[in-house]
């Protein structure tokens, strides 16, 4: 495996992702931000934070797969989330595990950030994901 995961004692505990990512493969995959777009453009989920989480989830998954990767070689993940208040943690992590047995997502989840934004490029998208991997 070309990815190690772990949380260093001393950093804060019970988080849903590790704190830490070590890649030690040959080749460094940067997929672009992925949003709720079905492959012919056309938007998913409009207005469900969860269903929106989800299908970028789906569309990095699909991605890595691109590049001869899955999510077990990810080593960052930062999600973009337009007007971001913590009581939107509830629907997030609804959308994560609605699809993390489907896409093998490790759990707890790669290093990851969830940054909150004012807007995304379209007034529609509600979420943006990044992902970076490294792989043998």
């Amino acid at each position: 495996m070309s990815v190690t995961r772990f949380s260093p004692a001393g950093l804060q505990p019970h988080t849903p992702y590790h704190h830490v990512a070590v890649g030690t493969g040959t080749r460094h995959i940067h997929v672009s931000g992925q949003v709720a777009r079905s492959g012919d453009g056309t938007p998913v989920a409009p207005g469900d934070l969860a269903g929106q989480v989800a299908q970028v989830l789906r569309n990095t998954g699909l991605a890595l797969a691109g590049a001869d990767a899955s999510f077990q070689d990810v080593v960052r993940l930062t999600f973009y989330v337009t007007d971001w208040t913590p009581d939107k943690i509830g629907p997030f992590m609804a959308g994560v595990e609605s699809v993390a047995e489907e896409l093998g997502l490790p759990q707890p989840l790669p290093p990851a950030s969830l940054i909150g934004v004012e807007s995304l490029f379209e007034p529609d998208v509600l979420v943006e994901l990044e992902a970076t991997a490294v792989a043998e």
